[in-house]
């Protein structure tokens, strides 16, 4: 079963999608979201295989989002449903899985959903479960790079903080920020390397810098001035 988000602004056009996707069978939908920020929470609050999503919404658009999603070692398949088909050129160039136009055929779906499945099936196999060694108490671990929510570099230390632990690694923030970018990490200050998929809260600060609140930690990550507008644009926001 094919877990898909519906990312539309318009909540009947939802709706059909819905009801389309449920006569095609073997999808089952987590999630519905009217723009890009709901979609990124929905995507971190469900996970998905696939997200359906318009080109066209109030703030960032369709096509930005599918960028941002570039940016995650296994990103969901994306499948633009738009009534608009200039953008297809685009939409392609951001690694769209496929290009529907409303209204939506039955069987064009189910073309649709064949490229998903086969898309989904290439990333189940591709090593999603690449661990990183760190030490804890004199001894070397290996844990999941998934598990992990940030990274400070202290001294001439790393320190991996996971939901339930910290660890300590002896490779320098540079070279974890290189390693772990296709995973989705993003660098948001000298001392810091985050992993997107546990940003929760952003909130403003003065002098135009953010916190980043991420699930899990009750700490508070920095955001440097001159890193704000790529955060920004990672975030799809």
């Amino acid at each position: 079963m094919i877990k898909a988000i519906i990312v539309d602004d318009e909540a009947p056009a939802r709706s059909e999608l819905r009801f389309l996707l449920d006569e095609a069978g073997g999808v089952e939908v987590v999630a519905e979201a009217a723009n890009v920020r709901e979609a990124i929470e929905c995507l971190k609050d469900k996970g998905a295989d696939v997200m359906f999503m318009d080109i066209q919404m109030p703030g960032a658009n369709g096509l930005q989002l599918a960028e941002a999603l570039e940016r995650l070692k296994y990103p969901p398949a994306v499948v633009f449903v738009t009534a608009y088909s200039e953008y297809a050129t685009e939409a392609f160039d951001v690694s769209a899985v496929d290009y529907l136009l409303k209204p939506v055929e039955t069987e064009r779906l189910v073309k649709a959903l064949a490229r998903v499945k086969h898309f989904v099936s290439v990333y189940a196999t591709s090593g999603i479960n690449e661990r990183i060694p760190v030490e804890k108490n004199g001894k070397r671990r290996l844990i999941a790079v998934g598990t992990i929510c940030y990274i400070m570099a202290r001294d001439d230390y790393s320190y991996l903080y996971t939901e339930q632990d910290r660890y300590l690694s002896t490779v320098s923030l540079a070279q974890l920020e290189t390693k772990l970018e296709s995973f989705g990490f993003f660098r948001v200050h000298r001392r810091y390397l985050v992993n997107l998929a546990c940003v929760e809260e952003i909130t403003p600060v003065s002098g135009g810098t953010l916190l980043l609140s991420l699930k899990g930690e009750s700490e508070e990550i920095p955001v440097s001035r001159r890193r704000v507008t790529a955060l920004k644009k990672a975030l799809g926001l």
